[in-house]
């Protein structure tokens, strides 16, 4: 500002001086305000959408929902009666059963004694030639070995007593027989199973009781009966013996096979009754696969008295309701997949 000018002119520009200083500050604030006007058009464009696109997302969810809710409210497994046979499993009907209370035993397969024969030379003599070895079949009456007896020189055959395998051979071509057992022949069409008995337990178990013999290492399971209970104990274990007869027309119960039993002590009866494989456990609740028209479905169950092989049902099932025994487990894997596709 040039001071030289006209003194009365000072106060004018004086009082000029905060309007020029304002007037800028002034029209930036106009500015600024009429920036929103031109911005505010799209607006609503942008407003519409971002709600049409939550719209889009909402329908999305509910239609991912829905199909969802319709998967979980059906809850069914279809299979085929292909892969029915393919999984193992097997379907069973509710019915009645008995319910028994048991006592678990340990024991071993040992040979019938009363179809075990040793096979001795008739007369002394030398043994000529033997066509039997340890472990093969032979029947009633079949020759096991030629003997020329020494009186005679005349030669005649050891056969077998009964029908069974050869179990032991004591005999070789050009030997003296002398009286000794050349061979042993057992019948394994039935087999003992030798049972050991602890005092405690002695007055619980009767000759006639039936007994489940059970070898989990060969996958084997049968019924048999107790046949005798021996009067005295084994002083090198404390125990006694009771003695089972297992039917065995496969031969697939070895002797020396070592085998856990129960014994039978008492039966009762369940109306409704399910195998227990069958129980499978979903978020802490009993549950059985039931079939119906659309495929396997879960149902809660309420369970009573059990054994090792039946479990009485008091509520949840129907007679005649068809469910899934053995592998059943299989069915509530598929059903854990499903539901594990379904939270993804």
């Amino acid at each position: 500002m040039n001071w030289n000018q006209n003194p009365m002119s000072i106060p004018m520009k004086l009082k000029l001086l905060p309007l020029m200083i304002a007037l800028p500050l002034w029209l930036s604030a106009c500015g600024g305000a009429d920036e929103p006007t031109v911005d505010a058009t799209p607006a609503p464009q942008a407003q519409a959408s971002r709600a049409e696109g939550k719209k889009d997302s909402g329908h999305g969810e509910a239609g991912h929902q829905e199909e969802g809710g319709h998967e979980e409210e059906s809850g069914h497994i279809a299979l085929t009666p292909e892969q029915l046979k393919a999984t193992g499993i097997t379907l069973v009907q509710v019915g009645p059963a008995q319910i028994r209370e048991t006592l678990p035993l340990y024991g071993v397969i040992a040979p019938n004694a009363e179809s075990v024969r040793e096979v001795a030379a008739r007369f002394p003599g030398a043994i000529r030639n033997v066509t039997k070895k340890i472990g093969d079949p032979v029947r009633e009456g079949e020759a096991l070995a030629t003997v020329e007896a020494n009186e005679s020189l005349q030669p005649y055959a050891v056969t077998a007593p009964l029908s069974g395998v050869v179990t032991a051979r004591n005999a070789n071509p050009g030997e003296q027989t002398g009286d000794r057992t050349l061979f042993t022949v057992a019948d394994l069409s039935t087999v003992w199973v030798e049972l050991s008995l602890f005092p405690r337990d002695v007055a619980k178990v009767r000759v006639g009781q039936g007994v489940r013999v059970i070898s989990s290492e060969a996958g084997l399971e049968a019924e048999g009966k107790v046949v005798y209970v021996a009067p005295f104990g084994q002083a090198a274990n404390q125990t006694l013996t009771a003695r089972v007869l297992l039917n065995n027309p496969e031969r697939r119960w070895a002797p020396g096979l070592y085998v856990t039993a129960e014994v039978t002590l008492a039966q009762t009866a369940a109306p409704l009754a399910i195998r227990n494989e069958a129980v499978q456990t979903l978020e802490g609740r009993s549950v059985v696969f039931v079939q119906g028209a659309e495929g396997f479905a879960p149902r809660e169950v309420v369970l009573g008295r059990s054994d090792g092989e039946f479990s009485e049902v008091t509520s949840g099932l129907a007679a005649g309701d068809t469910y899934a025994a053995a592998n059943s487990f299989i069915l509530k894997a598929e059903l854990g997949k499903g539901a594990a596709a379904h939270e993804d």
